[in-house]
């Protein structure tokens, strides 16, 4: 029978994931956020864009895990099919049980370029490198 305090099971729960060569060690809390990585000296063998791939793969496998634990502590609590149940663990789910191995997607799409400006005379006597590039109008001087 469900029965217990999820609030306190959930803020318990930890999760840690090794990577297959054992250079990379990450631990989530019960948020997902990162709260331990460790590795190993082996890691100066990689390159900076494999390191960076390695740890966040990992961390996606802990987060992952994350996720089974809390499906455990909802069943042993409130129970899975309860409405409590259900927002808690598709909260869990959509974040957290992707693909281990597929990046996952931006939250916000990314900002559009800053706009290019052309640097053309707004006047027709004057030219660029003629004191147009100073804000100056090139008859100051």
């Amino acid at each position: 029978m469900p029965g217990g305090n999820l609030e306190d099971r959930l803020a318990a729960l930890s999760a840690t994931a090794t990577d297959e060569d054992g250079v990379v060690t990450v631990t989530v809390g019960s948020s997902g956020v990162v709260t331990g990585l460790r590795l190993d000296d082996r890691v100066q063998r990689l390159g900076g864009a494999t390191l960076s791939a390695e740890i966040l793969r990992t961390m996606r496998r802990a987060q992952a895990a994350l996720a089974e634990q809390v499906a455990v502590a909802v069943d042993e609590t409130v129970g899975a099919e309860t409405e409590d149940g259900k927002a808690v663990l598709d909260s869990y789910t959509e974040r957290f049980l992707g693909d281990p191995e597929e990046p996952p997607a931006p939250v916000m799409p990314s900002a559009r370029p800053f706009p290019t400006f052309e640097n053309t005379p707004t006047l027709p006597h004057q030219s660029p490198g003629n004191g147009y590039e100073s804000g100056r109008d090139s008859r100051a001087r």
